[in-house]
Formats: structure tokens, C-alpha cells, sequence
């Protein structure tokens, strides 16, 4: 059996029997194209407090910048292939397993509906409350819209429905009705679940049991709780489904409340690897044209390592616009009361998800109910800037200005999560080792310096029209190269991008405007368009121009490197050094790539403020493997050869250096300096015989021998007469006095 990598973007597995045995995508599947978005919703006042980006100024984007006109549709590249389950975490964390439960161990024993819950299918109202001691009415008429209303079981143990289907009793009690567990006689007593409707007379609870019948024969997925069949009984329709004896995300949350005694959310690793998990469900239902509409914690269930997607009563066509609408309070999207529901609204219910999952989210269904709590307000937003920023998003007000579809959110949720566990586990190796990005090349970083021309360049997307022409271009030249894109035959986006690149790379700025603006033109939510303009702010030595760019990158691809590192850059150009500090580290904590540029950046931040300790942590993040560990060693020794270091510190600089292939004048220089250095202090303190200096013992005679060999060395490797001489000068005067 041959394996191969997976081809997923953010999927750490392999191709072992046709699937990924960590993302379940089958062999060949294309990785999604992502669009982007805007970052609506993002605190846009600038802060030299805050270490927070989400608070820096930011680009207008999408619908803020079009300021209601016709909105365009994004490209997304998304893919129904069918995903079979697969291990939870995406092999970036682990998330505990829960038991099987047992069908018959489920059964409510007196099924009951209590009595806060229970209100009218028709109008919502209260109904069958306690009235002067007196317990309410489980069956009746609502006083408010006198439609009746029933919370019996309609189904008794013992009862056969439909000739197949033996009823065992009540599991629960939900949205549209009671759940009960039964045998299927004709199929091996296998357990099966049938969902009857909440009362039997009402007709938007009989509409949708006639959708789900329509709807749910087609969906079969491996993450979606699987229906077999549709039947009635005394003029009542169940639908009948396969039985998941496993424990629901909010069954879950309700456990950890009760061990810890307050509300205790879960780790944001797990509650994102949840939801990473399920998302290929609500792809592959959007790819058939039919929304979840009521997504929730009740409505995920995980068994061992499996999760899957249940209650789909809320199931309804994208052009349905006459049937009801099932949704939850704190889940639903706004605009869905006004303009129904929509592939966006199944993204902000995924977003709401996510947050009452990972924190205790009070007043989401209330103070909150359409909006999101403040950063300064949310240690858990302040701590995981990434993560509010992909909430943030999927949350917008503006259903055009969240995630064009839920395999995009699944592209950068996994960004997200690579970022959680590097944070929150710093040495998570697994964590460093990102696939390729779909939007952004690697970084390409071997020494300090970083300008916009050493920032990430956008991946070419192999769906535009002129692709192939553009292959043709090979000249370097830049005033050439600008000449021959002007005859492209079209001027689509990949070549807009090449003029504005090229121009950029020829002084030609003015070119650099027009290209982003006739992107901008066409697609409001172009943001390369806006990473553009931030490299012509960098270019221009216009740090706020390129952090207000940058961050409103950032805030449409939260999962991605690429912005951070700009945007860390552009905030260290800007006087923001807190922020640019946090995301460097960001970078070089989360992805081999990105080590280097984060971690010299942070190196450069930390060491401008007097922190010499903190920089040289920084630099050891650099790894051996990596092109730029020269460079890293030789700035390490630098940077504890400062002026006033002890002789610790002096030792430690010369073996920063040991066995790296550093320029050899540099390295004689280094020496000599870290030698001179060792010996103003051994001559001010008196020597240290245990400390070793270069080979050399930390004692006022082997330190004038080392560094006497060293102005020597360094002479002969000099080329101006008078540089020698003056170094041969020094070497006499260091040489100590012999006897002979």
C-alpha cells in the first residue's frame, strides 16, 4: 500500500486508503480557493497601548468602502467532494474522546417537557405554566393566538409504527418535537431514532416535516446524521433516523459545568477542532443548494474521535422562500427575519458556535444578540487576536462581508488553529510545520533585513483567464515587462497584480495606484488589491498607510502568516513596536517558514529597548535547518558582546559562533572584540579560571594571547595599508611582556 501527502491546505496527514487519515479529503481533491472579505466589525481606532492589531487603523473594505452599492459575487473554489470522518484536531491538537451510549441507557424515564420550556408552536408565547399552585397543562389552547398545543408523547413504549418500527420510549424533547428510540424490525432491530412533529395540528411543524422528507433523501455524508426513511402513524408523520449514541457539544459543556462549578468553556484548540471537523458537512449540503439554518452546540454530537451533524429539521432549499424558518436566538443571523436564509447565515451561526463554545459568552442572547462583546472587554479575544478576527468576520453585520463559504472558513479556522497551539503550547513542534499556504508563497529570509520586497508574494490563481499568457512574460526588466503587460488581451486580475507588482519594482508608483483601483473597481472586496497599496506604503516609507493596509488584510485572512509579518513590519515602521512585537512572535512561533523574519524582528524590537536577553531568546528560535541560523548566530554573538556584558555573556557569544560558517573577517573581527572585551573586564574584576573565552582562559594572559592572534588575523585579512598597520599596532600593544 503506497502513501502519499495530503494535498489540503493546513492537513498534516497522508493518502493511506484513498482518504487523508487526518482530514478524510479523498486523493486528488483540490485544495479550495479562498476569497476575501471585509474585516467589518474591527475596532478602527488607532492604539500605542494596546499589543492588540485588531485595534490599529484599518483599510475600508467590501461594503464599508462601496457604501451600499451592488454587491459582487466572490470566487471561493469550493469543492462537494465527500469527506469521510476523520481524527479530530487535524493532527495539530487533541481533543478527548467520549464513550458510546448505550440506546437502551438512553430513554427518559418520565418524558416530560418542563414546564419553562414549554411555549406555543404558533405564535411562541408561554403555555402550560403553574398557575396558583396548580401544575400546568401539558395539552390545550394558547391563550394568545388559540391555536392548541400538546407536549405528550404521542408514542408509548410497545407502540409498532408504520408495521417496521417498535417504539422502546422517549429519548428527548426538541425544536419540532419529541425524539423517540425505537427497533427496526426489518433491519436487524437495529435502534433507530423517529422524530414526530411538536403537535400534529400545526401546519409550519407539518410543512417542515414534508421538507425534510424532500430534502434529506438526497444527503449522504459521512458527518451527517443519516435519515432512512419518512413515515406515519394515526395521522401523525416521523421521520426515521439513524441512531448516534454519542454526547452532544452542549451535553458536554453541561458536564464541565457541573465538575467545576461555574461555566467552564472549552480550550479554544478543541472548540476550534470541533468545528474545523464539521465544516465539509455544511460545504457539501451548500454544494446541494440547501442551508443547516439552526447550527448550535445541541447539534453537534461526538462519538470517540467522530463527530457528526444531527437535528436537521431546520434543513431548507437556498431558493425556499415560503416555508418556516427554524432558528435559535444568539445563533441566528440578523438579517434572516428580513431576507431569509443563506449560505452567510449558516457562516454566522457557525461563528456564534464558536464563541459559546470557547468562552462563556454571556448576553449572546441578549445585550449581544447581534453583535460581538469588546476586545478590552475579552481576555480571550485579547490573547488570540487571529481568533476574533475570524469570528469577527464570520459575524459581520453584513451577510456579504463574512466568508464566502464554509471551505474557506475552513482554510483559515485551520490558520487559526495552528496559531492557538502555538501560543498556548509554544513547544508544540507539530505546530511549526504548516503545508504550503493556498494565498501566499514562503517567506524567503536569510538575514535581518526585511522590506517589502522581502515579504511573502501573493500565489498565482490558476483560474484566471490570463494565466497562461502570463507565463509567456519572462523578462526581468521592469520598464519592459510593464510594456508587454500592456498588450495584455484582457486586464484581469493576475495581471493587474504583475503591473502593479512590476511597477512597484520600477518607481512607477502612479502604475501602482491604477492597477489596485481597477481591482477595487470590479471587486470591492479585493483584498490583494489592498496588499498592493500596502507595499506601495512600504516602498514610500508610509508605515500608517501600510499598517491601515496590511491590517485590513489581516482582518480578511485571519489563518494567514503573510499579513501578520507585513503588518508587524508596517507597526515597526510606525512607532507601534508593542504590536509589531506580538505579531513577529506570532510568526515565529507558528510556522518553520516564518521563524527567521519574526524572530530577527523581534530580536530588533527587544534589543532597541535595552532588552538583550529577550533578543537573544528571540534569535534561538531560529533553527539550525534554517538559511538564516548564520545570520542568527552571528547577530546572538553580537548582541551579548555589548558593551558593559560580563564574561558569561563574552563566553557565550564566542560559542554562538562555534562551528558556523560565518564570513571569516566578520568572525576574526567578533573575536577580537568579544577578547578586548573579556579582558577590560578580567583587568577591571580580576580573572574567572573557570570561564573559557574562545578557548581561552578567562585570566589576563591567555586573553592577550587570544587577542593578540586575533588583531593579527584580522590584518592579514584587511586590505587598506593603513587598516593593517593600525591592527598590527594594536596586536604590539595587547602582546604581553615574556622574559627570555
Amino acid at each position: 500500500m503506497t502513501t502519499t501527502t495530503c494535498t489540503q491546505p493546513g492537513c498534516t496527514g497522508t493518502i493511506l486508503d484513498g482518504y487523508c487519515d487526518v482530514c478524510g479529503s479523498p486523493a486528488g481533491a483540490a485544495p479550495p480557493a479562498v476569497a476575501g472579505v471585509s474585516s467589518a466589525g474591527v475596532d478602527s481606532t488607532p492604539s500605542t497601548v494596546s499589543r492588540a492589531s485588531s485595534r490599529l487603523a484599518s483599510a475600508p473594505m467590501g461594503s464599508a468602502r462601496t457604501a451600499g452599492a451592488t454587491k459582487v459575487t466572490r470566487r471561493t473554489g469550493t469543492s462537494s467532494v465527500r469527506l469521510r470522518t476523520a481524527r479530530l484536531g487535524a493532527g495539530l491538537t487533541t481533543v478527548p474522546p467520549q464513550p458510546a451510549i448505550d440506546a437502551a441507557t438512553a430513554l427518559m424515564v418520565d418524558p416530560q417537557v418542563p414546564e419553562d420550556k414549554r411555549v406555543c408552536p404558533s405564535c411562541g408565547a408561554a403555555v402550560g405554566r403553574s398557575r396558583q399552585g396548580q401544575p400546568g397543562r401539558t395539552e390545550g389552547f394558547c391563550p394568545q393566538c388559540r391555536n392548541p398545543f400538546s407536549f405528550t408523547p404521542k408514542l408509548t413504549p410497545g407502540t409498532l409504527v408504520a408495521g417496521q418500527y417498535d417504539v422502546a420510549g422517549a429519548l428527548a424533547h426538541g425544536g419540532l418535537g419529541w425524539i423517540y428510540l425505537a427497533r427496526d424490525r426489518n433491519v436487524s432491530d437495529r435502534w433507530v431514532v423517529l422524530k414526530g412533529l411538536l403537535n400534529s395540528g400545526d401546519a409550519d411543524a407539518l410543512t417542515a416535516a414534508i421538507a425534510e422528507r424532500q430534502f434529506l433523501a438526497q444527503v449522504e455524508h459521512p458527518l451527517i446524521l443519516e435519515i432512512y426513511n419518512f413515515v406515519s402513524h394515526e395521522g401523525a408523520g416521523y421521520i426515521v433516523m439513524e441512531y448516534i449514541g454519542g454526547t452532544s457539544l452542549k451535553s458536554l459543556l453541561k458536564q464541565r459545568m457541573r465538575v467545576a462549578g461555574r461555566y467552564d468553556a472549552l480550550p479554544l484548540d478543541q472548540a476550534i477542532a470541533y468545528v474545523l471537523e464539521i465544516l465539509p458537512a455544511f460545504q457539501y449540503l451548500h454544494d446541494l443548494a440547501l442551508v443547516y439554518c439552526d447550527f448550535k452546540p445541541d447539534n453537534i454530537i461526538q462519538v470517540g474521535d467522530d463527530v457528526r451533524l444531527i437535528d436537521l429539521g431546520g434543513v431548507r432549499r437556498l431558493q425556499d422562500n415560503d416555508s418556516a424558518i427554524y432558528g435559535t436566538v444568539g445563533y441566528q443571523a440578523p438579517e434572516v427575519p428580513d431576507v431569509g436564509t443563506s449560505v452567510a447565515s449558516d457562516i454566522y451561526t457557525i461563528g456564534r458556535t464558536l464563541v459559546v463554545l470557547a468562552m462563556e459568552f454571556r448576553g449572546y442572547q441578549s445585550t449581544y444578540v447581534a453583535s460581538l462583546p469588546l476586545v478590552a472587554d475579552t481576555p480571550l479575544f485579547q490573547r488570540h487576536d487571529s481568533f476574533y478576527r475570524l469570528v469577527a468576520k464570520a459575524c459581520a453585520p453584513d451577510p456579504a462581508d463574512r466568508f464566502a463559504s464554509a471551505a474557506e472558513l475552513r482554510v483559515q479556522l485551520l490558520g487559526v488553529l495552528r496559531e492557538v497551539v502555538a501560543t498556548d503550547r509554544p513547544g508544540d513542534a507539530a505546530a511549526r510545520h504548516a503545508p504550503p499556504s493556498v494565498l501566499f508563497e514562503a517567506p524567503n529570509v536569510s538575514d535581518a533585513t526585511l522590506g517589502w520586497r522581502d515579504l511573502p508574494r501573493l500565489v498565482v490563481d490558476g483560474s484566471d483567464p490570463q494565466v497562461g499568457w502570463l507565463a509567456t512574460v519572462s523578462v526581468d526588466d521592469p520598464t519592459e515587462r510593464l510594456a508587454l503587460l500592456a498588450t495584455a488581451p484582457e486586464a484581469t486580475p493576475e495581471v493587474l497584480l504583475a503591473t502593479g507588482r512590476t511597477a512597484l519594482e520600477g518607481g512607477r508608483v502612479d502604475l501602482v495606484d491604477s492597477a489596485a483601483e481597477q481591482l477595487l473597481a470590479v471587486d470591492p472586496w479585493e483584498w490583494r488589491a489592498v496588499w498592493l497599496q500596502g507595499l506601495k506604503a512600504l516602498h514610500e516609507n508610509d508605515g500608517s498607510a501600510a499598517q491601515a493596509a496590511f491590517n485590513a488584510v489581516y482582518g480578511q485572512v485571519p489563518g494567514e502568516l503573510a499579513p501578520k509579518l507585513a503588518l508587524a513590519l508596517a507597526c515597526e515602521a510606525s512607532a507601534e513596536p508593542d504590536v509589531a512585537e506580538t505579531l513577529f512572535e506570532v510568526c515565529a512561533r507558528s510556522d518553520a517558514a516564518y521563524t527567521a523574519p519574526g524572530a530577527f524582528g523581534m530580536a530588533r524590537i527587544r534589543a532597541a529597548r535595552g532588552d538583550v536577553d529577550g533578543a537573544v531568546a528571540a534569535l534561538d528560535l531560529v533553527s539550525p535547518t534554517s538559511r538564516a541560523f548564520t545570520e542568527a548566530r552571528r547577530q546572538r554573538a553580537a548582541l551579548l558582546a555589548s558593551p558593559g556584558a560580563g564574561l558569561p555573556a563574552l563566553s557565550s557569544a564566542m560559542t554562538s559562533i562555534d562551528g558556523v560558517g560565518i564570513d571569516p573577517v566578520d568572525r576574526a573581527r567578533l573575536t577580537a572584540d568579544v577578547l578586548a572585551a573579556a579582558l577590560e573586564q578580567v583587568r577591571a574584576h580580576g580573572p574567572e579560571p573557570t570561564i573559557r573565552i574562545g578557548g581561552h582562559t578567562a585570566a589576563e594572559p591567555s586573553l592577550r594571547d587570544g587577542l593578540e592572534s586575533a588583531y593579527r588575523a584580522l590584518a592579514a585579512m584587511t586590505p587598506g595599508r593603513d587598516d593593517k598597520v593600525e591592527l598590527v599596532d594594536r596586536a604590539n600593544t595587547v602582546r604581553r611582556w615574556t622574559l627570555r
